[in-house]
């Protein structure tokens, strides 16, 4: 099954969309987490976790699909450092729990690291001849930053300021910093379908009148605009009515415009939902092939403004987006269904979403 391949032509108007099995067959999925999600950046947490010198923060990279485990530290310089949480000596986790502490220390044999994984001491070593090399530091995790959110990977195959360059750009005068984490606004959804095919509903505005009643009611589906970026989508809110909409400067290109939301797509699977009142974001984490959890995280830096225009509802809007994906899961597993089409008009997200996803999966075949 790994050695099926599939292309998807540039021109939208030829293309067709990713065969069935790319979403349904077991060995896609596993070759998809070595072709694609072994070489991208995923987001793990804001930098809230380890906001003080000496803070730990145990963390898996993709958990139920790559299961890597990492390790966040803030060291006495205030540096945050993104580290293996696998112990040189004999593979045992080294941290267990988050907190603070002055070193790393694995609780199997004892030997211990510096926060930013240098190695620091092992008992009954004395002996042990050419000891220590560079192998017995923990190995260092790529890892970059987007203002507060922090993002690593395994071996990521583009440069992480690509990926975020033109969000911010964009976006980048709001006042992200003052963002904090709501908790009664955040929870996890878990969704029996493709996570690919999550990303591909969410990619498109397509859907709206037809799905999300509440949000046709708020959104001009006429004006509604997707722009292909390199590493990613944008598709533009514009609100009927003017209402909760963002007070942009003169120097947003959007600048007299009625925008009431900014929807990025980050590939492969992180969405930043940009609302007057702050940040809705969904994190994408494959389980399986017809399994996905979705981490919905709300940052909030202007609660008097919350639940108002395309930022209200937003539990609801999920529901019935989760409820239409699985349908479509079930239906791609059918023996009579192949490819589809691409509307040139309202799926140049997907479209762009499977272009990237081809291209890294032929790259590393």
């Amino acid at each position: 099954m790994t050695d099926r391949t599939f292309t998807i032509d540039r021109d939208i108007r030829r293309a067709e969309t990713p065969p069935g099995w790319f979403y349904t067959d077991p060995g896609a999925f596993d070759a998809c987490c070595r072709r694609v999600l072994e070489r991208t950046w995923h987001f793990v947490a804001d930098a809230e976790v380890v906001s003080v010198p000496r803070m730990v923060a145990p963390l898996t990279l993709l958990p139920g699909c790559l299961d890597e485990p990492i390790i966040l530290t803030r060291d006495d310089d205030d540096a945050v450092h993104c580290l293996s949480n696998v112990c040189t000596h004999r593979g045992n986790l080294v941290a267990e729990h988050g907190g603070k502490s002055s070193c790393l220390t694995c609780r199997y044999h004892g030997r211990r690291f510096h926060l930013d994984g240098r190695f620091r001491s092992m008992p009954e070593f004395d002996d042990v001849a050419c000891f220590p090399t560079e192998r017995d530091h923990l190995a260092a995790i790529p890892m970059a930053k987007w203002h507060q959110f922090i993002f690593a990977g395994v071996n990521p195959s583009m440069d992480f300021e690509a990926v975020t360059a033109e969000m911010d750009a964009r976006v980048g005068w709001l006042p992200i910093e003052r963002a904090r984490l709501d908790p009664t606004r955040s929870r996890d959804y878990l969704v029996k379908a493709n996570w690919a095919l999550y990303c591909d509903n969410y990619l498109e505005g397509f859907h709206i009148p037809f799905v999300h009643e509440s949000l046709d009611a708020v959104l001009d589906y006429g004006a509604y605009e997707t722009e292909s970026l390199e590493w990613g989508v944008l598709q533009l809110g514009v609100s009927k009515g003017g209402e909760s909409v963002f007070d942009l400067p003169r120097s947003s290109p959007d600048y007299g415009r009625a925008i009431g939301a900014y929807y990025y797509w980050l590939y492969p699977g992180v969405m930043f939902n940009f609302y007057p009142w702050g940040i809705s974001l969904n994190v994408v984490h494959p389980l399986g092939p017809a399994l996905t959890r979705v981490l919905f995280r709300s940052y909030v830096w202007d609660a008097s403004l919350l639940e108002q225009g395309a930022g209200a509802g937003l539990d609801r809007v999920e529901r019935e987006d989760e409820a239409v994906v699985e349908a479509a899961h079930r239906g791609l597993r059918s023996r009579f269904y192949d490819r589809g089409r691409y509307s040139p008009t309202r799926e140049q997200g997907v479209h762009r979403f499977h272009l990237l996803l081809s291209r890294q999966w032929a790259e590393s075949a």
